[in-house]
C-alpha cells in the first residue's frame, strides 16, 4: 500500500484504466477510453478537493488490488471494484446535500460506461457500488446485486482503507478532510465528524471481508478511537 511519503503514479493510473477499460468495452474505440480517463483524472484534481484526489483514488485501486491478492476478491470481481473506484467521488461538493455526490457519481458512472459500450450488467454493478458509497451499507444493496455481495465488501472495504493507514497518512487525511470543510466552523465540524466517525467504532467490524478484518481492522479502530478524542479537546 502507498506510504505518506508516496504520491500517485498517474502512468500507472492510467495503464490500469486503460487495462480495465480495454477488458469491459473492448469495442469503444480507443481515443474515447483515453478521453474518459483524462475527464476522470481531470475530475480527481479539481481544485476544491483536498482529501478526494487522485491521492484518494490511487489508495482505493491499490487497496483493491491487496484484496484481490489476498483472494478475498476474484479477478471479475477485482476489475468491476477498480472501475467503481474510479467513479465513486468523481461529483465532489463538499457543501452538498447528504448522498448527493455519490448518487451524481453513480449517475455519471452509468451514463458514461454504457457510452463506453460496457455491458449492462457490470454497469449495474458498478452503479450499486457507487451508490453504497453514500452510507457504507452493503447489505442495503438492491437485491439483484446478491450474487456480486462479496466484490461489493471488496470496494466498500478499500474506499474505507484509509482508516486504516499509518499514523501519519491519517493524520495527513484527518487535515485533508478538514481542509475541504475549512467553511464550516470548528464546533460544528468537530461535533459532524465525530458522528460520522462513532458510527464506524459501534460496529461489530469495521470491514466486511476476512483480510481487511485480520489486517486492518485494529490498526482502524485506534486510528479512528484517536482522532475521537482529538475531536472532543
Amino acid at each position: 500500500m502507498p506510504s505518506a511519503a508516496d504520491r500517485p503514479d498517474v502512468d500507472r493510473l492510467r495503464q490500469s484504466w486503460t487495462t480495465d477499460c480495454a477488458t469491459l468495452a473492448p469495442e469503444a474505440p480507443e481515443q474515447l477510453r483515453r478521453a474518459e480517463v483524462d475527464f476522470l483524472l481531470g475530475r480527481w484534481s479539481e481544485p476544491h478537493r483536498s482529501y478526494h484526489t487522485v491521492q484518494h483514488l490511487s489508495e482505493v485501486l491499490w487497496a483493491v488490488e491487496e484484496l484481490a491478492g489476498a483472494g478475498v476478491v476474484d479477478p471479475v470481481g477485482a476489475r468491476l471494484a477498480r472501475v467503481a473506484g474510479w467513479y465513486h467521488d468523481v461529483f465532489y461538493d463538499p457543501q452538498a446535500a447528504p448522498g448527493s455526490n455519490e448518487h451524481r457519481s453513480a449517475t455519471m458512472a452509468r451514463d458514461h460506461l454504457n457510452a463506453l459500450g460496457v455491458a449492462r450488467g457490470n454497469v449495474d454493478v458498478v452503479e450499486a457500488m457507487v451508490t453504497m458509497t453514500a452510507d457504507h451499507d452493503v447489505d442495503g444493496a438492491p437485491v439483484r446485486m446478491a450474487s456480486w455481495r462479496h466484490t461489493a465488501s471488496a470496494f466498500h472495504d478499500a474506499d474505507l482503507w484509509i482508516l486504516s493507514s499509518p499514523a501519519g497518512r491519517y493524520r495527513e487525511y484527518a487535515e485533508q478532510v478538514r481542509a475541504e470543510y475549512a467553511v464550516v466552523p470548528a464546533d460544528q465540524f468537530a461535533q459532524g465528524r465525530a458522528a460520522i466517525l462513532s458510527a464506524f467504532l459501534t460496529r461489530q467490524t469495521v470491514y466486511r471481508t476476512t483480510h481487511a478484518r485480520s489486517e486492518w481492522e485494529l490498526r482502524a479502530r485506534e486510528n479512528v478511537a484517536a482522532e475521537l478524542e482529538r475531536l472532543r479537546g
